[in-house]
This record gives structure tokens, sequence and C-alpha cells, in this order.
């Protein structure tokens, strides 16, 4: 009866263990992101305060360059707090292993679609910028200039993001592949081989 009652013991222990360490590596996740979306809101109320007054200062392209940078970063900041909110509301959750491997899969793909378009901006802001320089159009030059800018640093940061969660989710399923968790639709639990 002892025996029995050990193993028990330790399959709860260990199955305990393992919702813990899931619940790591979900506030892990949500600990970039996080980060990131400070990261994210620093830049775009820098953007802000710098672009707005800028454009009041200067004339030519540079203040459409000023002024795309400010119009730009409210979109960043808009993003930034709904993320970090997010962070904060999903930082602390019990999740099950598909959940929380399907959370990890979801974030990585976000970040990886966001490059993707980060090179867009990059590319119609080159074409922005040339057809002002060819035209002769100081809005055109300024508005291609910041959007350059501002996709090339998207494209860093999402890179950033993208390779920090890569990262996280290689942890993860190695985490995954020397303690299988089970799962039969209502109960999760840790697999041992006897």
């Amino acid at each position: 009866m002892k025996k029995i009652f050990t193993l028990l013991l330790l399959l709860v222990s260990f199955g305990a263990c393992a919702q813990g360490s899931l619940s790591y590596f979900n506030h892990s996740r949500e600990q970039i992101k996080h980060t990131g979306m400070t990261v994210l809101g620093g830049w775009a109320v820098s953007n802000i305060a710098v672009g707005g007054i800028s454009s009041f200062n200067t004339t030519g392209s540079t203040k459409y360059f000023h002024q795309m940078n400010a119009l730009w970063n409210l979109v960043n900041l808009g993003a930034a707090t709904s993320g970090l909110v997010s962070a904060q509301k999903n930082r602390d959750k019990n999740l099950t292993a598909d959940e929380v491997i399907k959370e990890q899969r979801k974030i990585e793909k976000i970040f990886l679609v966001n490059g993707l378009l980060d090179l867009a901006y990059i590319g119609g802001g080159t074409y922005l910028n040339r057809r002002g320089i060819n035209e002769n159009d100081d809005k055109l030059k300024g508005y291609g200039a910041s959007i350059i800018l501002q996709g090339a640093f998207l494209l860093l940061f999402d890179a950033t993001m993208y390779t920090s969660e890569k990262h996280n989710g290689k942890k993860l399923v190695q985490f995954l592949q020397t303690h299988p968790v089970s799962f039969d639709g209502q109960k999760i639990g840790v697999v041992f081989k006897l």
C-alpha cells in the first residue's frame, strides 16, 4: 500500500511540475512580448514627440518626414498598448500543453508575417521617395523617407521578437520531448515509462 501511495504521490508531483513548467513557458512568452511592446511603445512615444514638434519647426521634405513619423507611430503606440495589456492579462494563465504550443506557434507566426509586411513598407517608402525625387515633391520625398525608416525599425524589431520567441519555442519543444504530456480531452498528465 505504501508503494502504491508513493507512486501516486510521485505521479501527482510530476504532473504538477509539468503544469508548472508549462506555466513557465507561457509566462516566458508573455514576458518577451511585454518587453517588446515596451520597446515599441518607447519608440512610438519618442517619434510622436519629436515628429510632432519638428513638423511645425521645419520646412520642405523634412517637415513631411517628421509629420509621417508622428502619424505612423500613433498606430505603433496603439499596437504597443494593446500588446502590453494582452501580455499582462495572459502572463499567468494556466494553459494546457496544447494551448501553450498553439499560443507559441501563433506569436512566432505573427512576428514572421509582420517581418514580411515590414519589407513591403520599405519597398513602398522607397517608391514614394523616388517618385518624390522625380517629381520634385517634398511631401512624397518626406513621407517616403519616413516610411523607409519606420519599416527598417519594424523589421529589426520583428526579427528580434521572432528570434526571441522562436528560442522560447525551441526550449518548449525540448521540454515536451523530455517530459511528454498526455491529454485525453479533459485531463492533462505527464507520461512516465516504467
